[in-house]
Formats: C-alpha cells, structure tokens, sequence
C-alpha cells in the first residue's frame, strides 16, 4: 500500500486487493495508532483490565526507536494489563518499550547504536525505582504482525503470566528481525510463566541483557521458526518447567542459561560464537558491569525429557563448560557428548500429541515410570546450577533467594529425593492424557 498527498486537502491511497474486490467487501482503513498509550512518559500505576482493545494501526517497534504497542506504559511504571482481548495491530500488540527521542533510528550500527541507547536510557531513569515492574496477566493476544508483547529496556522487573499469545507474523507482512509472540531487550529479572504461545513465527525472542531472567510453565507449540531464542545473553536466566513441542525448541547464541525438567520435543540449534561486545550488569540491577563478546557454551541441562527430533548435541564443540545430567533421550533425539551418564530409550516412542477440546488443550504420551528408578536426580537448586560465568553470578529468585526447583508444571511437588525427569512429577504408568491448558 502506497500513500500520497496530492495537495492540502486530499491524500490518494493506493491499494492492492488480491482476489478480492473491494466494491462487494468491506474494506477497513485505519489510522488510529494505539487504543490505550499515554503521550507523555511517568504515567504510573495504571490498571486495565476486562476490555476488548483492537485494530491500531501501530508503528514499528525497533528497540533503539520508541516503542508503541496497541496499549502500553510508555516508559513508566506498575501498570498491569489484565484479563483483556488485545488484537489485531498492525506491528505490536503489549509494549512495555523505550521512550522516543531525537536519537530514534538514526543509528547506522546495530549493536553499537544499541550501546549508546542503553547509556541514554541509563541518563533518562532506566532503574527499577522509575521504570518496569509491570504485569501482563490472564490475557488473549492474537494477530498482531510485528509482536504480541515487545519491550526494549522497559520491560525489566516484569513478569508476563497467563496469557495465550498466538497467530503472531502470521501474515509475514514484514522481514527482517523483531518478531515473536515475546520480544523483549534487558529482561532483567523478568518472569516468563504459564502462557500458551503458538502458532508465532518464533515463541519468545530474547535479545541482550536477559539476567534473572525465568521462563517457566509454558506451552509452546506450532511456533514456525522455534519455541525460544536467546541471543547475546550472559545470563544467568532459567527456563524450566515447560512443554516445547515445536520444530525446534531453541536457537541460542548465549551464556548463562539453564535448562530444567522440560519437554523438548524439537532440536537446539547453537549459533556459533559471535563477537559483539554486549552488557551484563550488576545483580538485579540496570547498572552496567561490564561488556563481553559471545562464546558458546556455559549452560546447564538437567532432568530434562527429549523426545521427537530433540536434542542437545550441537553444544559437542562448545568453547566454555557444559553441564548435562538426568535427561532422558527416547526414540528420534540424540544426546550431547557433554552428557552425563542419559537414559537411552531408542526404541521408546512416547507417542507426543498435543489436541484441543471446548477450549482446552490435551497432551497424550505414553511414559514410562522406570526413567526415575533407573537413574536417581538430583533437585535442582542454586547451588546445583552453580554461577553464570560471564557475569560472575549465580541462578537465583529476582528478590535474591536460592532457586529450588521443587514443584512441577502444575504446581505439584517434586520428589526431593529423586525428582521425576521432564515437566509432570509422577504423571502415571503407560497412556497419559494430561490438560495441559
């Protein structure tokens, strides 16, 4: 679509519609650039919650560029975003992003440009005191074309829970970088826990700065490109407790993270080292500690169920140290050589099938209880996970605590004597059906 102003008075647009014809359709020109976003920046402690927020014709949202989402803080503070519709944006649908300023896009260096906006942001109150602690909760967002939920700096301290976040980049209207049902720079003791996202191009996309960071209880499926991707991340970060079952589980070119008690259905693909030099910062804090580039490795797998065409292998050459134990590999995955003493089930087909029913979303897999007798687990706990080695610090709760992975994706808790691997404690002999949504 093409837009010209011909004089003062009339603007011509041009449009093209494919097999259609726009005499005997309807035909919807929007522009309304958000629903629900405050023009000035500081507007804290919003709550919106129970509304039907729709159709905005949103611009694109560059992390170095303001952010402009459907509804969003605009760099302000404790908004929750509840229990609402949020869909179709022409770009993004939650933003939890930057600010704009005379310096938006103007930067022809990707990855210095980004330096620079971090120390501006840093010089306009990025802190946990002025910016972020928001919560999206017990949302539907659907077909927005750029993200469901984006936030550059922004969305530091929040957590994001409850929401079903699908039909994302659907339409693939745009290329280039920035889709996903998440997206989301400097997600500082951020919380990622208990959405459903499908049917994105990728589930969650996390770039620079992902420290404290928990991804934990989701359910990920029919994601086009793979579930999550952690990109120039130091960590440390957690991604626990979940149920990939797209082509691909994850695409990462990071330190820091750890892997625990997942189902991974789909492969891991490793990127290989990268030289740009990005932050990590002091604990639970936006200040800056330092830069590093990107080696692979420095990541932990444990208590993990691979299954389907998921496996770890592509860390065999990493450059930093590897920890792999009590994960157990069924027909079509493959172990890392970086594993510890796996359970090889190669004959073993779980049978993975996920269905929908009057709203609800059903898991069926055959399981087997003898992968816990054969081999005792440990409980995962900060001390297990050790620190992410880069930033020099360990895997623990936003508010400082130890970490103990002692409850499964339902709640339920995990046998601390000898935790069951995969996401489900103790989920049964043989066929399962589990409502997993």
């Amino acid at each position: 679509m093409e837009t010209t102003t011909t004089n003062t008075a009339n603007t011509t647009i041009w449009a093209q519609f494919k097999g259609i014809d726009p005499n005997a359709e309807n035909v919807e020109i929007n522009k309304r650039q958000t629903v629900f976003y405050p023009s000035k920046t500081g507007i804290n402690y919003i709550t919106v919650r129970g509304f039907t927020l729709c159709d905005a014709a949103t611009p694109w949202a560059p992390p170095t560029a303001g952010q402009i989402g459907l509804i969003g803080p605009n760099w302000s503070k404790g908004w929750i975003i509840e229990n609402n519709k949020i869909s179709y944006s022409v770009c993004s649908g939650v933003s939890l992003g930057k600010y704009s300023d005379q310096w938006d896009n103007t930067s022809a260096d990707a990855a210095e440009g980004y330096v620079q906006t971090i120390h501006r942001a840093l010089d306009n109150g990025w802190n946990k005191a002025t910016v972020g602690s928001h919560i999206v909760r017990n949302n539907e967002i659907s077909h927005c074309e750029q993200t469901g939920v984006v936030g550059s700096l922004g969305c530091s301290f929040s957590t994001v829970t409850g929401n079903s976040i699908h039909d994302i980049h659907i339409r693939q209207l745009f290329t280039g970088a920035e889709m996903a049902g998440i997206k989301f720079h400097g997600a500082i003791d951020v919380e990622i826990s208990h959405n459903h996202i499908y049917r994105t191009c990728r589930g969650i996309w996390m770039d620079w700065m992902a420290q404290g960071t928990r991804v934990t209880g989701n359910l990920f499926n029919d994601n086009i490109d793979q579930d999550a991707f952690f990109e120039v991340d130091h960590g440390p970060f957690l991604v626990d407790n979940n149920i990939f079952l797209s082509h691909q589980t994850l695409l990462t070119a990071s330190q820091g993270g750890a892997f625990v008690h997942n189902l991974i259905a789909g492969d891991i693909g490793v990127l290989g080292f990268d030289g740009r030099m990005t932050p990590f910062l002091k604990a639970h804090s936006t200040e800056l500690a330092g830069m590093h580039n990107n080696p692979t490795g420095d990541v932990r797998f444990y208590n993990n169920l691979f299954v389907r065409n998921g496996e770890d292998s592509s860390y065999d050459n990493a450059t930093l140290p590897i920890s792999m134990k009590g994960n157990v590999f069924l027909k079509g995955s493959r172990p890392s050589t970086h594993e510890t003493d796996p359970i090889l089930k190669p004959d073993f087909d779980p049978a993975i099938s996920l269905g929908e029913n009057a709203g609800a979303f059903y898991l069926e897999m055959k399981f087997d209880n003898s992968w816990t007798t054969e081999q005792t687990r440990q409980l995962v706990t900060t001390d297990l996970l050790g620190k992410a080695s880069v930033p020099n610090l360990p895997f623990e709760h936003a508010d400082g605590t130890p970490y103990r992975i002692g409850t499964d994706y339902f709640g339920k808790k995990r046998n601390e004597t000898n935790p069951t691997p995969g996401p489900f404690e103790n989920p049964g002999q043989g066929d399962l059906k589990l409502r997993v949504w």
